[in-house]
């Protein structure tokens, strides 16, 4: 077993965000930036941004890893790219103002069609729905997650009626 895998999870977290090169077995070399390692596998998944403004993502398995070399420590420009590299595009584009006018009206909207309302979460970001629906930023129909298909469809059809609407 290498000493990767006799690492734990917070010890791999160390690895974030940080470049590594990483020998694994039969002596394939990968290097990176870690944008995430898996608690479980021990996978780690690495990120390269290419001068023609491509990125590749590369994904080595736990079990493989036999070294792992801290090559850069966390680079600022580098962290914010990675952070928000698998965000939509849309939730990107708001400012923490927007997000909150966006809330704001349509938890109003929802209010006047008589739907029961709460914000919840830490920073009261996510809107629920009668207990059993809940509204993500940036909030619009793609961002309703439910297990109850007929108040899903329903609230996800008021919301794009906002959205049209305003």
């Amino acid at each position: 077993m290498s000493d990767w895998m006799k690492k734990n999870p917070l010890e791999w977290q160390d690895y974030v965000y940080k470049e590594v090169r990483v020998t694994a077995s039969e002596k394939n070399e990968y290097k990176g930036w870690v944008l995430t390692t898996d608690p479980v596998s021990a996978s780690i998944v690495l990120v390269n941004f290419l001068e023609d403004g491509t990125v590749t993502v590369t994904g080595v398995m736990g079990h493989a890893v036999q070294t792992i070399e801290i090559l850069n420590e966390d680079n600022q420009e580098v962290r914010e790219k990675l952070i928000h590299m698998f965000m939509l595009e849309e939730s990107k584009a708001y400012s923490p103002e927007d997000l909150e006018k966006r809330k704001l009206s349509l938890k109003t909207w929802l209010e006047k069609n008589h739907i029961p309302i709460t914000e919840q979460g830490e920073s009261q970001s996510t809107l629920c729905v009668a207990g059993v629906l809940t509204i993500e930023p940036p909030y619009g129909p793609e961002d309703c997650s439910s297990s109850n298909e007929i108040i899903l469809s329903r609230v996800q059809d008021l919301i794009q009626g906002h959205l049209m609407a305003s």
